[in-house]
C-alpha cells in the first residue's frame, strides 16, 4: 500500500497515514543508504533572483534536502544552492517554498522550521522554529503570513520579524491554502491519528483581520489541494483518503456564498489525483494522476486522456509557470537516485530536462523569471 500511495501522492504524508509512528514527511521504502551523489557543477551566478528553484525533498531523516536551481539568463543549472551558500544542509525534508519580496521562505518539514533566505545569494537571514511538521505557507500581506502544520494548528509568522506571532487552533492536519478577498481558505485533512472514515474534511474560512475561523465547507475526503481561477471559482481536489475510502474528487465553490456548485468525480478510486494547478489565465486546471491531465474550468466532464504520458517516470512535482503558463513537472525515479525535471510548452511538447536533487517535489518562480 505505501508504494502506491507514493507513486500517487506526497509520499512524505500518506505513508505516515499508515504507519503513524513516522511523520507524513517520512515516507521512504528503506532505500539503501549508498552515498550520497550530488549532480557537480562549478556555475556561479550573481543573484538568484531572476530564475527558477525546484525544492528537493530528500529522504526522511537523512538531512539531505536541497534546491536546484534553474537560471534564466544562460540555461544553466545550480545544484543545492542553500549549501553552498550557507556551508550547511538545508535540513530533513523540504516540503515547498514561497516568495516574498526578495525573501524565500523554504518550509522543512521534518526539521519543524522555516528557513528564510535572500534571493540575491542564498544566504540564510533567519530560521523560524515553533512549528510542527510545516506544510505550506500563503502570504497575507507584506507584514503576516500564514503556514500550516501537520496538526494542531496555524502558524501565523511574522514577516517583518520572521518570527511565530501566534496560532490558530485547528485540532486537525492542515495542508493547502488560498487568499480570497479578506479571507484565508485553508484544506483541513482531519486529525491526523484518525482514520479516513472518521475525519472531518473541510475547507476552514479564516478572516484574516482577526486571524479567528469564522466558516467551514466540508470537502470530499482528503482535500489536498486548492487554487482560485478566473471567475474568483475555488476548486479543491480531494483524493479520497490514503487508504481509497471513497472515489476523488474535484470540487468547484463559490467562495462568496461558500458553498460547493459542482462536483467531478473519478471514476476509478485508485487512480488518485495530486497536484492541483492553475495557469496564468485562471482558465485552465492541471493536475498529476500517473500523467500530466488538463482541463478548462468551462469542461463539463473530467478529462479522459493526459496531455503528458509518463511513459515509465515517476511524476512528483507539478506547477505551471505564472507568466509563459509553460508545465513544469519532476520525476522522483526510485527516490533514491537524484530526480529530473522536465518543461514542457502548453501543448505538451518537451522543450527541456534538468538533473535535481532527491525526490524533486516542488517548483517556486521569481517574478522575473520568464521561461
Amino acid at each position: 500500500m505505501k508504494k502506491i500511495r507514493c507513486l500517487i501522492y506526497n509520499f512524505t504524508v500518506l505513508c505516515s497515514l499508515i504507519v503513524l509512528s513516522i511523520l507524513p514527511s517520512a515516507c521512504s521504502k528503506d532505500p539503501i543508504r549508498e552515498k550520497i551523489i550530488t549532480p557537480p557543477d562549478t556555475t556561479k551566478v550573481a543573484t538568484y533572483e531572476n530564475g527558477i528553484f525546484i525544492v528537493n525533498e530528500g529522504n526522511y531523516n537523512w538531512g539531505n534536502a536541497s534546491v536546484t536551481y534553474l537560471d534564466n539568463k544562460d540555461n544553466t543549472v545550480i545544484q543545492d544552492i542553500f549549501n553552498k551558500s550557507n556551508n550547511r544542509s538545508l535540513g530533513d525534508v523540504a516540503e515547498s517554498m514561497t516568495i516574498s519580496g526578495n525573501l524565500g521562505y523554504l518550509l522543512i518539514n521534518n526539521s519543524n522550521r522555516i528557513e528564510v533566505v535572500s534571493l540575491k545569494d542564498f544566504k540564510s537571514v533567519s530560521t523560524i522554529t515553533g512549528l510542527h511538521s510545516p506544510r505550506y505557507l500563503e502570504v497575507v500581506d507584506s507584514s503576516k503570513a500564514y503556514a500550516t502544520n501537520l496538526q494542531n494548528y496555524i502558524s501565523v509568522i511574522n514577516l517583518k520579524t520572521n518570527t511565530v506571532s501566534s496560532t490558530i487552533q485547528t485540532t486537525s492536519w492542515t495542508e493547502n491554502l488560498i487568499r480570497y478577498d479578506r479571507f484565508m481558505l485553508v484544506t483541513s485533512i482531519g486529525r491526523f491519528s484518525e482514520p479516513t472514515a472518521v475525519r472531518k474534511a473541510q475547507i476552514l474560512v479564516i478572516d484574516t483581520q482577526t486571524d479567528a475561523i469564522v466558516d467551514s465547507i466540508q470537502s470530499g475526503k482528503e482535500p489536498i489541494g486548492i487554487v482560485i481561477d478566473k471567475k474568483q471559482k475555488v476548486w479543491v481536489l480531494c483524493s479520497g483518503g490514503y487508504d481509497n475510502f471513497e472515489a476523488p474528487s474535484l470540487l468547484r465553490i463559490n467562495p462568496e456564498l461558500r458553498v460547493i456548485e459542482k462536483v467531478f468525480t473519478f471514476p476509478d478510486p485508485k487512480a488518485v489525483p495530486s497536484r492541483l494547478c492553475m495557469n496564468p489565465t485562471g482558465d485552465t486546471i492541471y493536475f498529476l494522476m500517473g500523467g500530466v491531465y488538463q482541463m478548462p474550468v468551462t469542461s463539463a466532464a473530467l478529462p479522459a486522456q493526459p496531455l503528458i504520458r509518463p511513459e515509465g517516470r515517476l511524476f512528483y512535482g507539478l506547477n505551471i509557470h505564472p507568466a509563459t503558463g509553460r508545465i513544469y513537472v519532476s520525476d522522483a525515479k526510485d527516490y533514491v537516485q537524484n530526480g529530473t525535471a522536465y518543461q514542457y510548452d502548453v501543448t505538451g511538447s518537451l522543450v527541456k530536462s534538468y538533473t535535481t536533487g532527491r525526490i524533486p517535489g516542488s517548483f517556486c518562480f521569481t517574478k522575473n523569471s520568464t521561461k
